[in-house]
């Protein structure tokens, strides 16, 4: 199977309509790889807050239509990045306008096989913590192959989320990400463990360039069930190709069969003495 991280230079000078048309170039060009992957918030940049609400857009709007013609034209599945997307107004859970980071993934017949809204949100009291809702959906999707596990940037830093992938059958964790070039280290070391507690590839594409001031950290991974780093990329825009063996998910549970140690539901701590 082949995988191609896009990692994004995301200029602030670039307009979001001549990007999307770039973006969408080079998703053809990788017309021979199997899974194409995007970063998050590609469109805006994952770091320039003002630009959410200006740029947010309907689940099936500009992005989603480009997006899914890039897809059919290549003939690959593609994880499309995340999106700021709208929801529709008018009353119920979701029908109230509220702004959420969606990630959109697409079959080779450019059809929506998957959405996947973030549920982790970076921030604290600022950002997007207070900008976008949260999702409260794990989202996986099934490629010949494989099972894709879908998360997204902040959600890295949370094991919990990947135990639930996994356990929804998961093989293959897809992390699209806008990560700051000052905790580049941190990328790199969770992208590998939750590569080898969950004995899964972990393939997380982030974006290069500047987003509002924040110097991105590029480097985006391709990880294997045992933790070893089969490509990484630089700092720059590139494009990031490996070839991955979903079989190796399967024989490394067996091999070293941890996952089958779990214990869960555990009682909390009892105060002795």
């Amino acid at each position: 199977m082949r995988a191609s991280l896009i990692q994004i230079d995301v200029d602030e000078g670039e307009p979001v309509g001549s990007r999307r048309r770039r973006v969408a170039a080079l998703v053809r060009e990788q017309s021979g790889a199997d899974l194409v992957v995007l970063p998050e918030l590609w469109t805006t940049g994952a770091f320039a807050y003002e630009e959410f609400g200006r740029e947010a857009e309907p689940l099936e709007g500009p992005t989603f239509e480009t997006m899914a013609k890039a897809a059919s034209d290549a003939g690959v599945w593609l994880h499309a990045g995340s999106i700021p997307e709208r929801a529709p107004s008018g009353g119920g859970a979701t029908g109230d306008g509220t702004l959420y980071n969606t990630s959109l993934v697409f079959s080779p017949s450019g059809e929506l096989a998957a959405a996947y809204r973030k549920i982790h949100r970076f921030g604290f009291d600022k950002g997007e913590a207070v900008l976008m809702g949260a999702g409260r959906d794990l989202v996986t999707v099934r490629l010949p192959g494989t099972t894709l596990g879908v998360a997204t940037c902040y959600d890295l830093r949370f094991p919990e989320l990947f135990r639930g992938l996994v356990d929804a059958g998961a093989e293959t964790l897809v992390i699209p990400a806008g990560w700051p070039e000052r905790r580049r280290a941190h990328w790199t070391l969770l992208a590998q463990a939750r590569a080898v507690e969950n004995q899964a590839f972990v393939l997380a594409c982030g974006t290069a360039g500047t987003h509002a001031g924040v110097p991105q950290a590029g480097h985006s991974i391709v990880v294997d069930p045992w933790g070893e780093v089969l490509a990484q990329a630089g700092p720059g825009e590139e494009v990031l190709t490996a070839d991955i063996d979903p079989a190796k998910v399967a024989a490394t549970r067996e091999q070293f069969p941890a996952l089958k140690d779990r214990v869960l539901g555990l009682e909390p701590p009892r105060h002795q003495g």
